[in-house]
C-alpha cells in the first residue's frame, strides 16, 4: 500500500514522498515505512504518452536529472520523473545505507513504476541502468528502455579490470571513494572520473554537491554477486543504448557489448564522459533520446495498439 504527499507545479518541482509498508532490506522482517523522494517536471498541456522515469546511478540522487533532462523533456511535452532510491538524496534510508542490496533498489523502482498513472519508459544511468535491467527480469512488459553509460548485463568485473589496467591511479581513487564516500574525492579526481575536459570548474563544484556514499553491498552485487538473469528474448520493447567516448568507467567497448546483448545499436557521444546528463553538451544525448521517443517508441506503441 502506498500513500503520498504530493506538491506539484507545471514545469516546476514536484516532491513526492512515497510511504511503502513492505519495502524491506532483503527478506521481509516486520513493517517499515520508507519514504522516497521524487522530482517531476510536467508540461503545461496534457502530456504525451508514455511518462518517463529516470533512475540515477551510484553515489548520487535524482537531482542529476533535474539539472537539464527533466525540464527539457517536460518542454517537449512529456511528464518527466526521477526517483531517489532509498538512502540517496532526500529519500529515507541513509542510516542503513550499507544494509541495502541491489534488490532493494529494484523494489523501490517497482513501487515507483506502480504508482505512475501509466507504465513509463525507463531511462537509467550507470547503476540505474542495472537496477532497470534487474527490474525487467520480472517486469519485461514495459513501453521502452534507455540505458546511458549503464552497468552492462555481465556486471562490472570486466569494466573494473579495464579501468584498473588503463587508469590505475583513477581506479585506486575510485576504490577509496567507494569505501569512504565523497569526502576523499578531490575536484580534480571527480573531474577525471565523471566529466569530459570541457566541464567548467564552477559547474564541477556545483555537481560535486550531488555526490554521496554508496552501499558497499550494492557495489558487490554490481560486480557479480547478484548476476543478471534477464534473457534478451524476454523483452519486446525498443531499447536505446548510449555511451560516452571519454568515459573511463563504462568504456565505449562495454557500451557496444551491452547493445549487442540486446540486439540494439550503440550511440557513442565523442565529447562526453560518464556523467552524460550533466555535460556541457548534454543536449546531444537528450536530443537523440527525444528523437527515439518521438519516432521509434511512438511507432512501436502505436503498432502494439
Amino acid at each position: 500500500m502506498l500513500e503520498h504527499v504530493v506538491f506539484t507545479t507545471h514545469l516546476g518541482w514536484q516532491h513526492v514522498q512515497v510511504f511503502s509498508r513492505d519495502n524491506q532490506p532483503g527478506k521481509t522482517a516486520g513493517i517499515t515505512r520508507m519514504k522516497l523522494a521524487q522530482i517531476s517536471r510536467l508540461p503545461d498541456t496534457a502530456p504525451k504518452p508514455p511518462p518517463l522515469l529516470f533512475v540515477h546511478g551510484a553515489f548520487t540522487d535524482a537531482r542529476i536529472w533535474d539539472a537539464h533532462f527533466l525540464p527539457y523533456f517536460a518542454r517537449q511535452g512529456y511528464a518527466a520523473h526521477a526517483v531517489s532510491l532509498r538512502g540517496h538524496g532526500f529519500s529515507e534510508g541513509h542510516e542503513q545505507l550499507h544494509r541495502w542490496r541491489l534488490r532493494d533498489y529494484v523494489a523501490d523502482l517497482a513501487r515507483t513504476v506502480a504508482d505512475l498513472p501509466a507504465p513509463p519508459v525507463l531511462i537509467g544511468h550507470s547503476m540505474g541502468g542495472m537496477v532497470i535491467q534487474k527490474y525487467l527480469e520480472t517486469h519485461p512488459k514495459i513501453p521502452a528502455v534507455a540505458l546511458m553509460a549503464s552497468v552492462p548485463p555481465q556486471g562490472l568485473l570486466t569494466s573494473n579490470l579495464h579501468m584498473a589496467m588503463r587508469y590505475p591511479f583513477l581506479f585506486q581513487q575510485m576504490a577509496l571513494f567507494s569505501l569512504f564516500g565523497p569526502t576523499l574525492g578531490s575536484p580534480d579526481m571527480m573531474h577525471r572520473l565523471l566529466f569530459s575536459r570541457e566541464m567548467p570548474t564552477a559547474k564541477l563544484r556545483e555537481y560535486i554537491d550531488y555526490m554521496q556514499a554508496e552501499s558497499q553491498l550494492v557495489s558487490l552485487d554490481l560486480a557479480g554477486m547478484d548476476p543478471l538473469r534477464l534473457k534478451p528474448q524476454q523483452l519486446q520493447c525498443p531499447m536505446l543504448v548510449q555511451g560516452a567516448q571519454q568515459d573511463v568507467f563504462i568504456s565505449p567497448s562495454i557500451v557496444r557489448q551491452t547493445a549487442r546483448f540486446y540486439g540494439s545499436e550503440a550511440q557513442i557521444f565523442p565529447n562526453m564522459a560518464h556523467a552524460m546528463m550533466l555535460e556541457e553538451n548534454w543536449r546531444e544525448a537528450a536530443d537523440s533520446l527525444l528523437h527515439w521517443l518521438d519516432q521509434v517508441v511512438a511507432t512501436h506503441l502505436a503498432a502494439a495498439g
